[in-house]
């Protein structure tokens, strides 16, 4: 289509085109005029914005800020989930404990403070505590009961009734460990007493303490004498028999100090220096203690150092006193409960297995037999070595039958044992299809158990009974030989939960199957430090907020764990001094 040209175009070029121009600029501000028609059909172009799918896209897109922030809001609350995982489960009903604890708080509200039926609030709180030993719900309320015992002993010594006032102080010293109320109602009860004429008694219930060496503790010989001293401090007889009382001490230290005996002399030391701090022995005692310390800790050093030495040279066992077995019972003569000794025997007992193995694939059964019975005496529990007698021919003694399976355990056991030929390997043995059955049955609850937790208890039905119990069938079962092999990365995996979540009784319960289960290992000293740390922290939280009782507790856990580590002495110390 084409129409013509207007020769007065001012574009027009005379060449039969227009040349484009901007046209008038100063028209811009004026109202515009309708174009005319140029007779052609009109276009309507719509902004891009509007032109959907079609159109071309825009470069620059808004980012979905929402998205983003939705997943931050996620990953925030998975967070919060896994970091409160312990706290949240606390939030999950409880029947048994949440029933006990309510009575516990109904007693305590009703003033039935103590008693010897099961229905007073400290018995309550006690067995709620039993239930969930780390729960501070139960730990608060024995507290409460001994702050209510304070109340009650304040309000009978202003009735005048000594006695009950006496009662319920010893009630509140046992339950809160001491504290400020705690003396000034021992020194005012004793002086009450002394003013009724009950001077004479006390001394003569310490004289009797005295000379049934009963010495520390709150009915002690030391704690009436100085019940009497509290009311009368020049009272002759009460200062010479505290006087009695410390000579008597210092000689059972002495005693311990001449055997050797370093752990009985420093708890006596430790004894000594809470009851009679000035005591005008106590620093040649001390000296003498650290000497023997010196002393034994050398000897010590040096009997773990030999066994080690004769393990990498391949001396474990036999005649002689320079195998690794001599050397770490000396240790253990030295220290019953050092923790390097106890690993060192359990290398012992894995060298053994290991030894045992080698000559059951060399066929040599009777010396397999022998070398097990070896590792037996010194690691029982230990998985390596049930494996091993599985793979000899000799079941595992089997365990309690499981309530649920009734008698067939027992049974099927016994018709493996029965058909076993002499010395035979169990993998001769033809299992019936019930046997078959029933091994892989155990073989599943012992999976359960131990993802549960439930390793070495309950007995019969704990992942380590079901897989011995499997094996006395079955002892070439690879799902039970695997499962029990297993067992000591399932409980290391526990332990670290359990320590995570601060459930440091079950952390222990764990240790001590790590001990059974793998007693060589050398990671179980790290473990057995990191609880023993646990315990120290809380017990300083509990002193730090004045729960005596629970801390004295959490400090005896963590002293099982790390006898000699710094830290026990430490926080002993700041008890005494609090004290």
């Amino acid at each position: 289509m084409s129409r013509k040209r207007d020769l007065n175009d001012p574009g027009y070029n005379g060449n039969g085109r227009t040349e484009p121009k901007l046209g008038n600029l100063d028209q811009l501000d004026r109202p515009q005029v309708p174009a005319p028609d140029d007779g052609l059909p009109p276009i309507k172009v719509e902004p891009a914005y509007r032109r959907g799918s079609t159109g071309p896209k825009s470069p620059y897109k808004k980012p979905n800020w929402f998205l983003a922030v939705l997943i931050v809001v996620l990953l925030a609350v998975i967070g919060g989930l896994w970091f409160n995982e312990s706290r949240l489960r606390s939030l999950v009903p409880r029947t048994d404990f949440d029933d006990v604890l309510h009575r516990a708080q109904v007693a305590l509200q009703q003033g039935h403070l103590d008693g010897a039926d099961g229905t007073s609030a400290r018995e309550l709180f006690e067995a709620a505590r039993a239930l969930e030993p780390d729960n501070d719900a139960a730990r608060q309320g024995l507290n409460d009961v001994g702050r209510a015992e304070i109340a009650r002993a304040d309000a009978a010594l202003q009735a005048g009734k000594v006695d009950e006032a006496s009662q319920a102080l010893t009630n509140a010293r046992e339950l809160l460990g001491g504290g400020s109320d705690v003396d000034r109602l021992t020194q005012e009860i004793a002086k009450a007493q002394v003013s009724s004429g009950k001077t004479d008694t006390l001394i003569a219930q310490a004289q009797q303490a005295l000379s049934d060496n009963k010495l520390d503790g709150p009915d002690g010989a030391a704690a009436l004498y100085q019940r009497v001293l509290a009311a009368e401090p020049d009272n002759a007889v009460a200062r010479h028999g505290m006087d009695q009382v410390g000579d008597a001490m210092a000689a059972q230290i002495q005693k311990a100090l001449s055997t050797n005996d370093v752990a009985t002399a420093s708890a006596g030391i430790d004894r000594l220096a809470a009851v009679l701090p000035n005591y005008a022995q106590l620093p040649t005692l001390r000296a003498s203690l650290s000497a023997l310390q010196t002393q034994a800790n050398s000897a010590l050093t040096d009997a773990i150092s030999q066994g080690n030495d004769a393990l990498r040279a391949g001396r474990i066992d036999g005649d002689g006193n320079d195998t690794a077995l001599a050397h770490f019972k000396a240790a253990l003569a030295i220290d019953p409960n050092n923790a390097q000794a106890k690993a060192g025997l359990g290398q012992v007992a894995q060298a053994l297995v290991v030894q045992a193995n080698a000559a059951i694939d060399a066929g040599d059964a009777d010396h397999a037999r022998q070398l097990l019975d070896e590792a037996d005496a010194l690691a029982p529990g230990s998985a390596d070595l049930i494996a091993a007698r599985a793979r000899l021919g000799q079941p595992p003694a089997p365990p309690v039958p499981p309530p649920s399976a009734g008698n067939k355990a027992s049974t099927g056991v016994q018709q493996a044992a029965q058909q076993q030929d002499g010395n035979a390997p169990l993998s001769t043995v033809q299992l019936t299809g019930q046997q078959e059955i029933q091994v892989a049955d155990m073989v599943s609850r012992a999976k359960q158990a131990a993802a549960r937790g439930d390793i070495m208890s309950p007995p019969g039905n704990c992942a380590y009974d079901l897989y011995r119990g499997a094996l006395a069938i079955d002892g070439n079962n690879q799902q039970a030989l695997a499962g029990l092999q297993a067992l000591p990365g399932e409980v290391q995996q526990q332990f670290n939960d359990a320590l995570r979540s601060g459930s440091l009784k079950k952390a222990n319960d764990l240790l001590d199957a790590l001990n059974n289960l793998e007693p060589g290992n050398g990671a179980i000293a790290i473990s057995r430090q990191r609880l023993a740390n646990a315990w120290f922290d809380q017990a300083e939280q509990q002193l730090g907020s004045g729960d005596r009782d629970n801390a004295a507790a959490s400090l005896e856990q963590g002293r099982r764990l790390m006898p000699d580590d710094p830290r026990l002495r430490d926080i002993m110390a700041r008890m005494q001094g609090s004290r």
